[in-house]
């Protein structure tokens, strides 16, 4: 199912960006998401695809007037993003966490990127409760930057025709950004912009901060040992 939203875009002007924005179950934060981006549908342009994993609360409904299209999905976030970019009209994507705010110029630093690199990702800052987050932030940036490997939540763009060449994401149930950015890396590393995406730090205010990075870096070291996704995304569930 498709829904329209209140278009704002000129139709002379076709989209430099399509935003693609997960989401589920994100009624409470979802309308602060996308009310940055209404100026730029109309000054960029841009287009704001929302795709919706089955939400039980109001997340389509809230979004529909501030998207371009809200397009329903089962549920997972590599399934979403992959049908919200068969939707994009423009050259380049963005993949944006619903949680996620775009950085002051953000749009005409993914085009200058684009220039030169195939990919890219902004810098991260964590925010929340926890004292242990900027901390967090700055590992998460540093290694990024050490082995090319993005994760979702630091904003991944690229070339659309980058994305459709390594067959987008892989419709696995966790690690689907890091097994894009191992396939993104054999064409090029990626634009490191130092601008950063504000990010929720719930899930390390939920869980505890120190929690949440071991269980990460086990995940991650289990998943580079060969554990399959399946299996890795039960263990996640369990020990949340």
């Amino acid at each position: 199912m498709q829904q329209e939203g209140r278009l704002l875009n000129s139709a002379e002007q076709p989209p430099r960006l399509s935003i693609v924005i997960p989401v589920l179950n994100e009624a409470a934060g979802i309308e602060a998401a996308l009310t940055p981006l209404q100026p730029l549908r109309i000054s960029m342009p841009i287009e704001v695809i929302v795709v919706d994993g089955g939400s039980d609360d109001d997340s389509a409904c809230i979004a529909a007037p501030l998207a371009d299209r809200v397009l329903s999905s089962p549920a997972g976030r590599a399934l979403q993003m992959n049908l919200g970019a068969q939707h994009g009209k423009a050259p380049a994507l963005l993949f944006l966490h619903a949680d996620t705010i775009l950085p002051d110029g953000a749009i005409e630093q993914i085009t200058q990127a684009l220039n030169g690199h195939a990919w890219g990702r902004f810098d991260i800052e964590l925010s929340g409760r926890s004292g242990w987050l900027p901390m967090v932030s700055w590992m998460m940036n540093q290694r990024s930057r050490l082995t090319g490997i993005v994760t979702g939540d630091q904003g991944m763009f690229m070339r659309a025709s980058t994305f459709k060449a390594v067959g987008g994401f892989p419709e696995q149930p966790l690690m689907e950004d890091i097994e894009l950015s191992k396939r993104l890396k054999r064409l090029s590393r990626p634009a490191c912009l130092k601008a950063k995406v504000v990010s929720s730090g719930r899930r390390w205010d939920e869980f505890g901060a120190w929690k949440t990075i071991r269980l990460m870096w086990r995940l991650r070291y289990r998943y580079w040992r060969g554990f399959s996704a399946t299996q890795l995304a039960k263990e996640y569930r369990d020990a949340r």
